[in-house]
């Protein structure tokens, strides 16, 4: 199995699989290793090896990358020693697809930095290093999103007694949901404008009351350059407004 791209007329070879006579040996010897209770490596890097090895063994026609994240996924749990995970190592990948695919050919290739210093293909050093990076980076956006969830749970707690026009929960549910993402200045009348489907008189309207009523607070600007945000402030003091 060879993972090829064209460049012109030229033939560019990525990466190429064991041959098939070898693939066996090669999967019992990982099943093998993958569970042995013995073993001494660090549960993330025990992880981060999984993922490299049966992605660089190419068992499969298709499918190979979905099955490595399956079994990195146990592997954290296993780590972990939970079935329930907060956090999504795939997106983590997807966001950083490319570095992910670079990462994979230079380890594979023996071309990461480490290698080329110590002339040994098979230090996976650099690999890791990315490896458990980008598990940081999932966490994180776990914890954030955790927390948003939190954080839209106590805004409603604290607005339960709020009258609040359909199109305004809506809008407020988009706040609390993408908030330091898609809104991450904030939004003015004509994003509200846009995301309500309304005229521009009435998502001035709307702001104003949301504005009034506590659900969002100024951002230092003025004008029309007037942005809002959700109005943290209130998951502290737990008042309601009515």
């Amino acid at each position: 199995m060879q993972v090829v791209s064209q460049k012109g007329r030229k033939e560019i070879l990525h990466f190429e699989a064991p041959p098939r006579v070898q693939l066996e040996d090669e999967l019992t010897h990982f099943t093998t290793w993958f569970n042995n209770k013995a073993a001494t490596e660090h549960a993330l890097i025990r992880a981060a090896i999984t993922h490299l090895w049966l992605i660089t063994l190419y068992s499969f026609d298709d499918g190979n990358g979905r099955v490595a994240r399956a079994l990195t996924d146990r592997a954290l749990a296993q780590a972990e020693k939970t079935s329930i995970c907060f956090y999504s190592l795939s997106a983590a990948i997807e966001m950083n697809r490319a570095a992910y695919y670079d990462m994979l050919e230079n380890t594979q290739s023996g071309k990461t930095t480490t290698q080329m210093k110590t002339k040994n293909a098979l230090d996976i050093t650099d690999w890791v290093n990315w490896f458990l990076d980008v598990l940081a980076e999932a966490m994180q956006q776990g914890q954030l999103r955790i927390e948003r969830v939190i954080n839209k749970t106590r805004f409603w707690q604290i607005h339960s007694q709020t009258v609040l026009s359909e199109r305004q929960i809506n809008v407020l549910n988009r706040l609390l949901d993408n908030a330091g993402e898609e809104f991450n200045q904030g939004i003015n009348a004509s994003k509200y404008q846009s995301l309500a489907k309304v005229s521009k008189a009435t998502a001035t309207r709307d702001l104003t009351e949301l504005l009034e009523k506590g659900c969002l607070k100024k951002l230092p600007s003025g004008g029309r350059s007037t942005r809002y945000e959700i109005e943290i402030a209130a998951f502290n003091t737990g008042n309601n407004n009515e």
